[in-house]
């Protein structure tokens, strides 16, 4: 496949489980389409307003696009609607940008910086975002220290 080749499909959004996650399935042979039977870097838009970046995920029953609470609210559907996905492989590098503030406070504590920088690129970006999403200083504040609790004792997401 060539990497900007654009996948178009429909699908139902799936709710997974009894949690409050959803993803929607792939409905093409990932092995033909990307040369591999593991996970898959892509970028998505949802009904051609919501981009998203994230990963086709072989679920066991075949591989699956997420759809975050977040994307769901910006689309305003929910779980059984339809959503049209145009997605591609994404061969940028992924990169979550430190908040100096965040910098400093993981410079001081090196063995959650090791843990911090070893972590997935979503795993990281959720715990700024988790960070920078506090209206209140305090609250910032008191994520960040939380947050270096968490990684010490070896939570890898929010």
């Amino acid at each position: 496949m060539m990497s900007n080749e654009i996948i178009t499909f429909s699908a139902k959004i799936v709710q997974h489980e009894d949690i409050n996650a959803a993803y929607v399935a792939f409905p093409f042979d990932v092995q033909k389409l990307f040369g591999t039977k593991g996970q898959v870097k892509i970028k998505v838009i949802f009904d051609d307003r919501v981009e998203y970046r994230g990963s086709l995920a072989n679920m066991g029953f075949g591989h699956c696009v997420g759809l975050t609470q977040a994307v769901r609210k910006q689309l305003g559907k929910s779980f059984g609607d339809q959503v049209d996905v145009k997605l591609w492989k994404d061969e940028e590098e992924r990169v979550v940008v430190v908040p100096d503030d965040i910098k400093i406070l993981l410079d001081e504590n090196q063995k959650a910086k090791e843990l911090y920088e070893k972590m997935s690129y979503t795993h990281r970006k959720e715990y700024i975002r988790w960070i920078e999403e506090a209206k209140k200083e305090e609250t910032r504040e008191r994520r960040k220290i939380k947050m270096i609790e968490m990684i010490l004792d070896g939570k890898k997401g929010i």
